[in-house]
């Protein structure tokens, strides 16, 4: 199986060109098509020589994959199914709004982690995305042309797979790549410290740590990462970083009925976060097969965020979009394919 272009970042370019004999700047050419251009085939690629194009063509393919399905929800959000190199599959969200369209990307074919809330964790770990791999979701689907913001937060944990999230960051915010704001993309982690340590010094975006209940006891039996990395280590970490008035830190906090929306809650909450200037998402629970976990009513999640506010903790509800399509946030999961 021949490689794929399409996700290599301009050194690997470069050693590329320097490998079949090509001038220098033929590396910044074919970054030029590969992220600037939409061509989906090194032919197209005119002001290469047909010679170069036959040299490329004989070791590489372009490497876009195209989704194999889609689903609308009532409210507009669709989610993308596609297929993998390994012959798996992962799934994509594209969630559109009056001023932007934000792509919910996945970075592996499910998750190593085992969070209870979550369907992704329940199919098990089956591979690492590529580069390729992630960039693809956004170059492949129809609304390409009009995305605004990337968010980090579909399958898979994106610290596990570091090497891959921060080559497809680099070929997205780079001058040769895609050129985008870091300020329009967030990734997501359950706080894995060293790749959380690379993360903040490699790159500019934003980050959201998923964080559910400022107890650890509690924590763990959720999230079965706290052992390793408890929540409070994370936030030690995060409050010895200087993230400047450019670059975002928000909390994820899924709120469940009678485990963790108690006054209790906020008062350690605000302790834990106290001189961290971020912000508190709250995101209603969507019900996954054989949980005995629940969502709190409109009532609660709507006071529980007043309190975090009245006690000087900047907390918002994240609008749940795409229940209908198991497209809300928790709920990707393929594993009927696998």
């Amino acid at each position: 199986m021949k490689d794929q272009l399409f996700g290599k970042d301009l050194g690997e370019l470069k050693e590329i060109s320097a490998n079949l004999g090509l001038p220098a700047y033929t590396a910044r050419q074919l970054a030029n098509w590969l992220y600037k251009k939409e061509i989906n085939s090194i032919d197209e690629m005119s002001n290469l020589s047909k010679k170069t194009r036959e040299l490329l063509s004989d070791k590489f393919v372009f490497g876009l994959i195209s989704p194999s399905k889609v689903q609308i929800s009532v409210d507009g959000t669709k989610k993308y199914l596609f297929p993998t190199f390994q012959n798996k599959f992962i799934e994509t969200a594209m969630i559109p709004e009056e001023e932007r369209k934000t792509v919910c990307v996945s970075t592996q074919v499910g998750c190593k982690m085992g969070c209870l809330f979550c369907m992704t964790g329940k199919q098990g770990f089956h591979g690492q995305l590529t580069a390729c791999e992630i960039i693809n979701q956004i170059r492949s689907i129809k609304e390409y042309g009009e995305v605004s913001n990337i968010v980090y937060m579909g399958m898979g944990e994106p610290f596990d797979n570091l090497d891959a999230v921060l080559k497809s960051l680099d070929i997205l915010t780079s001058d040769w790549g895609y050129a985008m704001s870091p300020k329009r993309i967030t990734v997501s982690s359950i706080g894995i410290i060293p790749s959380l340590l690379r993360f903040l010094k490699e790159c500019e975006v934003h980050l959201a740590i998923s964080l559910n209940t400022p107890f650890a006891d509690e924590r763990s039996k959720l999230m079965p990462i706290q052992t390793a990395y408890p929540i409070a280590d994370v936030v030690h970490e995060i409050k010895s970083w200087d993230f400047g008035r450019q670059r975002r830190i928000s909390f994820e906090y899924i709120l469940f009925k009678g485990v963790n929306d108690s006054q209790l809650h906020v008062r350690e909450l605000v302790k834990l976060l106290s001189g961290v200037r971020c912000r508190v998402n709250l995101i209603r629970f969507h019900a996954v097969p054989g949980s005995l976990l629940s969502s709190p009513d409109e009532d609660m999640m709507n006071g529980f965020r007043d309190q975090l506010n009245d006690k000087g903790i900047t907390a918002t509800i994240r609008a749940s979009r795409g229940q209908d399509i198991n497209a809300a946030c928790g709920l990707l999961s393929t594993k009927e394919m696998i």
